[in-house]
């Protein structure tokens, strides 16, 4: 086994949205940084579909952001039993293959470093080790360490998970559909709150996704598959399909954690707490926080923007970690939907502040005022530790 040795500004370990997002606001911000990725994976991004609302894309990130689009739309639906409602805003998705694509363009610098199909642990706050498929060892010595190595539930009280199974779908005729539905849930619930999520990818193309707020994160997958084909039988969508490609995830939602650090060595994405606490999604702080960090060269970091993004994340976290135990909490699994259903009668700003993370008094009164959504258990929302 042979040791070797690296010297960069930003070494990475988990090749993910968060790091490929900072590697990628970096690099336009700081042309001459040297920069090394880790990945385990033999490509960067994993077998991912992302996506996010036009607002919660700070200005300057479209630069780089634009050409991981797939594809984009001007408004998207949600349906309930008893709501359906079309919403005016701006939303756009981008693909794994995109963000690996990108990433390695970044990375073909000299003085940069792409460590695919590498294993890595943090040895201190300015270094790293990474081990190749060879056996072959390299010690990155670096200005900044970030680790981003995927979700964790170390030291997080898990209330529940959001998981699902989707499929890339081209359809023998075109689907018609023009825009996404965000949730679907019309169809019958099933392991906690279920919805189906779609996005119409190209006239004959969709991503169909069977999700879940559920108690576990097992995924069912043969359920899953025939639950997604009979849904779309359902809206008229049958007959020949092929499957393109499948993707799933489990995420943990928290019940009780604490704020992101902006200490070092920093740690990133999902496992830093950069993510949205009640959907699970990270796309939008990700690109914050590679704002940030672009924003200071890797010796300086954290920084201050980062250091204030942090003390921002961690003062809307109580009320986010308030919503994830009423939702799993206070209701029967059968009956979560009506706490979706009512958020979704909410004016649209007040719903585009609490996907960006970033509600306001008002916005947490107007959630919470009134009467409780329907199948609301008091016993558990007035007892410590009861659930409905």
């Amino acid at each position: 086994m042979t040791t070797s040795a690296l010297r960069v500004d930003h070494a990475f370990i988990g090749g993910g949205l968060a790091t490929g997002l900072a590697v990628l606001a970096i690099r336009a911000a700081q042309p001459g940084a040297r920069i090394a990725v880790v990945e385990r994976d033999r490509r960067f991004g994993g077998n991912h579909t992302w996506c996010v609302h036009d607002g919660d894309v700070p200005a300057a990130a479209w630069a780089y952001l634009d050409p991981l689009v797939r594809a984009r739309w001007a408004a998207h639906e949600v349906a309930f039993p008893g709501h359906r409602r079309v919403i005016d805003d701006g939303y756009a998705c981008l693909t794994g293959e995109a963000l690996d694509a990108a990433v390695v363009a970044a990375l073909a610098v000299p003085g940069s470093h792409a460590l695919t199909g590498h294993d890595a642990e943090v040895t201190g706050d300015d270094r790293l080790r990474a081990r190749g498929p060879d056996g072959a060892t390299l010690e990155i010595v670096a200005d900044a360490v970030l680790d981003a190595r995927g979700p964790t539930v170390d030291g997080v009280e898990v209330g529940g998970y959001q998981k699902f199974l989707g499929q890339e779908l081209e359809l023998a005729a075109p689907h018609q559909l023009t825009r996404p539905i965000l949730m679907d849930a019309t169809v019958e619930q099933l392991d906690g709150f279920r919805f189906v999520y779609v996005l119409p990818l190209s006239p004959t193309r969709l991503l169909v996704e069977d999700t879940y707020y559920s108690d576990t994160p097992t995924l069912d997958r043969p359920a899953l598959r025939a639950r997604i084909a009979a849904y779309l039988d359902g809206r008229g969508l049958g007959g020949a399909r092929a499957l393109v490609r499948e993707e799933e995830g489990a995420l943990p939602l928290p019940a009780r954690a604490t704020a992101p650090s902006a200490s070092r060595p920093l740690t990133l994405g999902y496992r830093g707490g950069w993510m949205h606490p009640v959907t699970g999604y990270s796309l939008p702080l990700a690109l914050r926080v590679a704002e940030a960090m672009a924003q200071v060269p890797a010796g300086d970091l954290p920084g201050p923007s980062l250091t204030a993004l942090a003390r921002e994340v961690g003062a809307q976290l109580p009320f986010a970690l308030r919503l994830n135990r009423m939702l799993f909490g206070w209701f029967p699994p059968a009956r979560r939907f009506h706490v979706l259903e009512r958020f979704y009668r909410l004016p649209t700003p007040t719903l585009r502040r609490f996907y960006a993370l970033a509600l306001t008094r008002g916005d947490r009164a107007r959630i919470l005022c009134g009467r409780p959504p329907r199948g609301m258990s008091w016993r558990a929302a007035l007892v410590p530790g009861a659930r409905a």
